[in-house]
C-alpha cells in the first residue's frame, strides 16, 4: 500500500478534502498548497486575521497594504488631526506613512505567526499608491512570502526585490498582452514572475483591469480566451512550468475551480467570499452588506484612481453618482490632500483630473471597514456567494470549495 504523500504546508485535517476533490493542488516555490488564493482587499479588509487564517489551512492568505494603521489604535492616535495642520503637509505625510509602514510590519508578523508555517502569506500592494515602493520593501524585510501587485504594471518590481530572491513576485493582469509585456520586461532584469493572477474585470470587485468602464465587456478578458493564450505564450517562451496562472473573478464553487483548471489555471483567487467570513478583519456590518447584495445591486463607475471599479450601490455611492457630472464640471487641482498623506500617486480629487472619480477613496473605504453603511464604499465582485447571506468561517468556505457536490447549508 502506498504511503500518503506528505503535505507539510497544508493542515492535516483539510488534506483529505483536497485529495478527494478531484482538483489539482497548486505548487508555488516548491510548496504544495490548496489551489486557493485569498485576494487582497483594502482598506484594512484583509489584514492579519484573515490572511493568517487562510494560510494556516494551506492556502495563500493576502494582506492589503493600504492604510493598515486603521487596525492599530495607538497609530491612529499618533496621526490624529494631522490633516488639519495646514503648512506642515510634508511633516504630516511622513508621520502617517511611517505609521502605516509600522502597521504593515505588525500585520505581516501576526499573519505569519497565525499561519504556523503552513500555506503562504502574501501582501497586495497597488501600483497606483504613492508608497508602493516603500510598502514592497518593508514587506520584504519582514519576510513576506509573496508580493502581489495590481492596479498598474509593476515593471520595477524585480528591482525592488533584488535583495530578496526567495520572495515570490506575482503581478495581476487581465489579458494575454499584459502577460507578454511583463514577462519580456522582467526577463531583461533576469527575473520572471513566480505566478500571474489573471483577473476578469467583468467579474471581479474593487479596481478592475480595464482602461474604461465600457471595456469591461470585452471578450478578450474571458477566461476561455486569456488563459489558453497566456499558456501558449508561456509555452513558446519555455516558461509554462515556471509561471503558474491563477484565475480571479467570479469564482464561487468547486465547479468553477475545476473548469478554470481545465482551461490552464493552476489555482484561483477569491475576494468577496473571503470578505464575508468570520475571520475577515472588517466590521460585521461590512460583511452583511456584501453577503446580502445581489448582482443587480452592483454599480460600475470610475474610481478616484482613474480605474473602472465595481461596488455595491449603497446610499453614498448612488448619491455620489447622481452628482458626478456636476462635480466633473468644477474639477480642479487642490493645494493639499484632504487626508494629508496622498495615498494615491495620482488622485482624481486632489489633482483635478477630468473623468476620474471626485471623492476621497480612503475616507469612503475607511467608513466601509467600520461598517458605516451610509457613508462607506463597499467593493464587491459579481455572483451569488457560496453560503448566500450567511457569515461562515474560512474553514467552512474552503470545505465548500473543495467539495465536488454542494454541502447542505
Amino acid at each position: 500500500m502506498n504511503a500518503p504523500i506528505a503535505l507539510p504546508h497544508i493542515d492535516p485535517s483539510i488534506a483529505p478534502a483536497l485529495a478527494h476533490s478531484g482538483l489539482a493542488p497548486m505548487t508555488l516555490a516548491g510548496r504544495t498548497l490548496l489551489p486557493v488564493v485569498q485576494g487582497g482587499m483594502g482598506v484594512g479588509i484583509s489584514a492579519h486575521r484573515l490572511a493568517g487564517a487562510v494560510a494556516s489551512w494551506g492556502g495563500v492568505g493576502t494582506i492589503s497594504s493600504v492604510d493598515l494603521r486603521r487596525h492599530h489604535p495607538d497609530l491612529m492616535e499618533r496621526t490624529q488631526g494631522l490633516a488639519a495642520k495646514i503648512g506642515r503637509e510634508a511633516e504630516a505625510k511622513a508621520c502617517i506613512d511611517e505609521a502605516n509602514l509600522e502597521a504593515l510590519e505588525r500585520e505581516v508578523n501576526a499573519a505569519r505567526k497565525a499561519a504556523r508555517g503552513r500555506g503562504m502569506v502574501a501582501i497586495n500592494v497597488m501600483r497606483a499608491v504613492s508608497e508602493y515602493a516603500s510598502s514592497v520593501r518593508r514587506a520584504l524585510e519582514c519576510g513576506i512570502d509573496a508580493v502581489v501587485v495590481g492596479a498598474g504594471l509593476p515593471l520595477d518590481l524585480p528591482d525592488l526585490a533584488q535583495d530578496h530572491p526567495k520572495a515570490l513576485l506575482i503581478p495581476i493582469l487581465s489579458d494575454a498582452r499584459g502577460v507578454q509585456l511583463i514577462v519580456r520586461k522582467w526577463e531583461r532584469k533576469k527575473r520572471v514572475p513566480d505566478a500571474i493572477v489573471i483577473e476578469h474585470p467583468r467579474l471581479a470587485g474593487g479596481h478592475l483591469g480595464a482602461a474604461r468602464v465600457a471595456d469591461l465587456q470585452d471578450t478578450r478578458f474571458d477566461f476561455e480566451n486569456v488563459l489558453p493564450q497566456a499558456r501558449e505564450f508561456l509555452r513558446s517562451a519555455g516558461l509554462e512550468r515556471e509561471v503558474p496562472l491563477i484565475a480571479a473573478g467570479g469564482v464561487r464553487s468547486h465547479g468553477d475551480i475545476a473548469r478554470l483548471q481545465g482551461l490552464g489555471a493552476a489555482g484561483v483567487q477569491l475576494g468577496t467570499p473571503f470578505a464575508v467570513t468570520e475571520e475577515c478583519d472588517a466590521d460585521i456590518a461590512f460583511k452583511r452588506v456584501l453577503a446580502e447584495a445581489r448582482d443587480e445591486d452592483m454599480v460600475e463607475f470610475t474610481s478616484v484612481a482613474g480605474l473602472p471599479a465595481r461596488a455595491v450601490g449603497t446610499p453614498w455611492l448612488r448619491a455620489y453618482l447622481k452628482i458626478e457630472d456636476r462635480l466633473q464640471k468644477v474639477t480642479h487641482a487642490r493645494k493639499r490632500c484632504t487626508k494629508a498623506f496622498d495615498c494615491l500617486a495620482q488622485c482624481g480629487l486632489r489633482d483635478g483630473l477630468p473623468g476620474w472619480g471626485q471623492f476621497c477613496i480612503d475616507h469612503q473605504l475607511g467608513a466601509a471597514l467600520r461598517g458605516d453603511t451610509r457613508k462607506g464604499l463597499f467593493f464587491r465582485g459579481v455572483g451569488a456567494l457560496p453560503f448566500g447571506p450567511q457569515i461562515r468561517s474560512v474553514r467552512d468556505l474552503l470545505d465548500r470549495l473543495l467539495s465536488p457536490m454542494p454541502a447542505a447549508a
